[in-house]
């Protein structure tokens, strides 16, 4: 049930928010040039607390009984704590604002709030600062479902079967059959959050997804995910990246399945052709969510 909201993939491209970022970059070194302070990232560099709370020194003359450096997760998160306090009190925000940021987003690396927090420092301590104008970006509300706990009325009693009439018996069902049976609803949200995770990790590529019920069924994108995630080339010789019948496909969607089921991930069966070739969504979000639960 835990709500997330993350920037587009596709928004983070925009020219104007990166001129956006870049000006906030700039306005921070020039104010903390004298404190031999130097910022190259706002996500990487301000998850400690350690240039917010030179921000308010040097804007607010605002001192805080907090280490200078944090080094534990634990440290760096009651120092973000404090000074996220001071700045709250300092700026008398209203509890709308301070929605927008929080101890467990800033130290998570969150752009999106780590955005809203560095303009209302600005704009509070500087309202003359000219802030770049009218930069948007479209945002993914996601909200994390807990597969696992889904339930579903099961048999208690325990039937002995021989094994040569087990493969003949349909699949004891898992969550995705619980997902798609009994919270239908959330099949898109489970969907976002993959789609978020995957072009993440293809943005080194060049590549993004849009369609995650039919750019999968050639294998290829699938491979390549595979590839990125578990740090290795595959051969060129070994698929095709460019396939044309359905033969090809086939191959490239095999061997991908071959490779989840080497590296133990993926736990329920899936067939590559009357499956990911045929476009079948629960096999398809089957098969991703076994790379995302590993490298999430």
């Amino acid at each position: 049930g835990t709500k997330k909201k993350v920037i587009q993939p596709n928004s983070l491209k925009d020219p104007k928010l990166e001129e956006l970022k870049l000006f906030l970059i700039d306005w921070i070194n020039a104010t903390l040039k004298q404190e031999h302070i130097v910022v190259k990232s706002l996500e990487e560099d301000l998850f400690d607390g350690l240039v917010l709370h030179h921000l308010l020194k040097t804007f607010g003359n605002i001192e805080l009984n907090v280490e200078e450096i944090a080094l534990t997760n634990n440290t760096q998160q009651r120092k973000l704590g404090i000074v996220l306090k001071a700045v709250s009190q300092c700026l008398q925000l209203t509890p709308e604002d301070q929605l927008k940021w929080s101890v467990e987003l800033i130290h998570g690396r969150d752009l999106l709030a780590t955005l809203h927090l560095l303009v209302a420092i600005g704009k509070h301590f500087q309202p003359d600062l000219a802030l770049p104008p009218n930069v948007y970006v479209e945002v993914l509300e996601l909200e994390e479902v807990t597969l696992t706990s889904l339930k579903r009325e099961r048999g208690l009693t325990k039937i002995e079967i021989f094994s040569e009439y087990k493969s003949q018996l349909p699949k004891e069902p898992d969550v995705f059959d619980d997902l798609f049976e009994l919270v239908p609803d959330k099949i898109n949200t489970v969907k976002q959050a993959i789609l978020h995770f995957v072009n993440k990790h293809l943005t080194n590529l060049g590549l993004s997804v849009k369609d995650m019920d039919t750019q999968f069924a050639d294998g290829v994108i699938l491979l390549l995910l595979i590839g990125q995630l578990q740090g290795f080339f595959i051969h060129l010789g070994e698929f095709h990246l460019n396939p044309d019948t359905n033969s090809q496909m086939l191959q490239n969607i095999t061997l991908a399945l071959d490779l989840l089921k080497e590296s133990k991930l993926l736990q329920y069966p899936v067939k590559p052709e009357a499956d990911i070739l045929n476009k079948d969504v629960k096999a398809t979000i089957r098969a991703l969510h076994s790379l995302f639960s590993k490298y999430k």
